[in-house]
């Protein structure tokens, strides 16, 4: 007479991903903020070569600005309107509108935090290191507010790098995902050097702005990886 057969064991269910390696953007992020931070340092401490090549490339930029007014002009409307700060908020106000017509509640509100937190942070960096803007005796525009880290390059910084990631996420591939990318990067590349052209940022405040603006969003698309992941059954 035989035995009853024992019962089979189910097969376990399969293992999570690590949550550091979810979205890959866990280990550029903190190169980000250590650069940022050795930037910073540099910039607070008055750092002798980087000050001495930020007035070169400021010289030598607000002299071809003053001798090429149609550039300058040119320079001014990218800055002012197409690159502006208020524009790349109001890029980002329309992202975060459709998706929440989408019912993707969470990443909307998550976008609008990381923009939001984005501004936070460029301002107070602003009033915490203080840095004057260059002064000249024959200025082709003006600006406000401290100099490091450039508001207009960390705003492109951030939004750009968001939009990216959304479009990524929602399955953008081939041409358009290219075309993404290349708009993307000459946008965040002109915010900054319009900046730089009209002689109202240092470049240390110009990469300064791309590296905290890069940072948060590469911290921000971490954690929204193991936030998703918690909330998984």
């Amino acid at each position: 007479m035989r035995s009853p057969s024992a019962p089979v064991a189910s097969p376990p269910p399969p293992a999570r991903p690590p949550l550091a390696g979810l979205t890959g953007a866990g280990t550029p992020a903190t190169v980000l903020a250590v650069l940022s931070g050795v930037l910073t340092v540099l910039v607070v401490a008055e750092w002798g070569p980087l000050f001495s090549f930020d007035r070169w490339v400021a010289e030598e930029l607000h002299r071809r600005a003053v001798a090429d007014p149609g550039a300058t002009w040119v320079n001014r409307v990218l800055t002012d309107w197409v690159w502006d700060p208020w524009t790349m908020r109001l890029l980002t106000a329309v992202a975060v509108i459709a998706l929440w017509l989408r019912r993707e509640r969470l990443l909307a509100l998550w976008t609008a935090g990381t923009a939001a937190l984005g501004a936070a942070v460029s301002q107070g960096v602003k009033a915490a290191v203080g840095r004057e803007r260059p002064q000249w005796p024959d200025p082709v525009d003006s600006a406000h507010f401290a100099a490091f880290p450039s508001g207009h390059a960390m705003t492109a910084a951030v939004t750009c790098g968001l939009l990216l990631w959304l479009v990524r996420r929602h399955g953008a591939g081939g041409w358009l995902w290219r075309t993404a990318v290349v708009v993307a990067a000459v946008s965040v590349a002109g915010a900054g050097l319009t900046r730089l052209w009209l002689g109202v940022h240092w470049s240390a405040d110009v990469l300064g702005g791309w590296l905290f603006g890069s940072c948060l969003v590469a911290f921000s698309v971490a954690v929204y990886g193991r936030v998703t992941l918690s909330r998984e059954p």
